[in-house]
Order: structure tokens, then sequence, then C-alpha cells
């Protein structure tokens, strides 16, 4: 866990790290290899109110999380806004790797692997909770910064995996418009059929900001983005 502004630091594929980030502050996340993921939850740092994924795609009519969307709690308050991306598409919908999405790799445990041992993003999401005294009751949905998936079409609703869709470089930036915790998995996605086990790492940029301006694009997206954060602004005042 961090709690600072101004700090870099580089997330190996495979891995889970946490972070505080006060309001206003930025956090800007760089693809260091293709087919990056950076599997997220959000919290308000006071625990009382969590990421809402269903509720943040219906109230701003979107099927993907893009610039400038608002990342809205299950109070209906704004948590962050995405205020920037390399990328027009980052998954919410089709969720993080659980264990038995890793089966295809084969067995894996630390005595034998090592730092190489295979996790799902699941597990590694909770590692990094319980270090805050959260659990399994504490996930929730996640965004899955850096992919695309898209319809396939069928009867079924079946969601096909985008490969290539992130090289490195690839970057997007998040605005904390309340003071938040942060937790994200490295794990490789759930719909991705690559055979061999190579997740890309995430580099994270913390730096200190100011909380959104009167004349922020993410007031102007839509009504309800607008009304998230001044619903998150009065709960500060």
């Amino acid at each position: 866990m961090t709690d600072v502004s101004g700090y870099q630091h580089d997330v190996p594929g495979g891995a889970a790290w946490s972070l505080t980030l006060a309001r206003g502050s930025s956090l800007r996340l760089t693809a260091l290899g293709t087919d990056a993921v950076a599997s997220m939850l959000i919290y308000a740092a006071d625990r009382r109110e969590r990421l809402n994924v269903p509720d943040t795609l219906k109230a701003q009519m979107s099927a993907r999380i893009h610039p400038p969307m608002v990342l809205m709690s299950d109070l209906g308050k704004a948590l962050a806004s995405v205020t920037g991306s390399s990328s027009d598409w980052h998954d919410a919908i089709s969720g993080h790797s659980l264990d038995g999405d890793l089966a295809r790799f084969g067995p894996s445990d630390y005595g034998r692997d090592r730092n190489q041992w295979r996790r799902s993003a699941r597990s590694l999401l909770l590692d990094e909770l319980y270090v805050h005294g959260l659990g399994e009751r504490d996930l929730h949905a996640t965004v899955n910064w850096f992919v695309q998936v898209r319809p396939r079409g069928d009867e079924r609703g079946t969601l096909d995996y985008v490969p290539g869709h992130t090289t490195a470089g690839d970057w997007v930036s998040l605005r904390a418009e309340q003071d938040l915790l942060v937790v994200f998995a490295t794990a490789p996605h759930p719909l991705d059929p690559a055979a061999r086990w190579q997740p890309a790492g995430v580099r994270a940029d913390v730096a200190a900001g100011v909380p959104a301006p009167a004349d922020d694009p993410s007031r102007a997206f839509r009504a309800e983005s607008a009304r998230a954060l001044a619903a998150a602004e009065r709960s500060v005042w």
C-alpha cells in the first residue's frame, strides 16, 4: 500500500497493489506491455462507499469506460473521473479472472514457482483487501483498464476478447473526487485466450492536483455525471 503524491511504482504482471488517493490527486496507469490489464476496485477512504459499475454504465449510457466518464459509487456520488486515455474503450462488463480461468496454464504454487506463481485477479485482489481489513464481501465488479471486449452477435450475447487492443505505452488517467482506496491486479483478463502465461506490468504515477473545476468535461458529459460530482462535493463541504 502507498499513500503519497508525486510517486511512481511499477506493478509486475500477475501481481497486485493498493494505494490511497487524496481528493483532487491523479493516478495515471501506463501499460508496460501488450495486453496489459489492471482490474480495479475503488472504495471511499472511509469504506462507506464503493464503485458501482452497473450504475456507472447505466447512468452514463455506455457499455464501456472512457473519458470523460465519472466512476460512481453505490450512493450515486463520484469516486473518480476518467480525465484522459490513449484508448476510448476499457472493459467493465466481463469481470476479473477467477482461479478456474488459469487452469489452462497448468498447476502452480509458490513453493515451486516463487515469483512466477500464477494467481487469478480475484486471489490477488483479496490479498490486498485483507491488508485493509476487507475481504470477500467487499469484492465488487471491476473496471478492467486497457481491455476491449466486443459482442459476437449471437443469441447468447457472447463477448469476445480483442487481442492487441493495448500495447506498451498506452495509458489512462483518473482524478480522485473523494479520498479513495484503490486496489488493482495485473493478472490476465478471463477472456484472454493466450496459451502462455505472460501478463504485462502496469506503471502507476500519482500526482497532487485539484478537484474538478466548474468547466470540467466530466460535468458536461451527462446530467448524471454532473449530479454525481455535485453529490461528492456536498459530502466534503
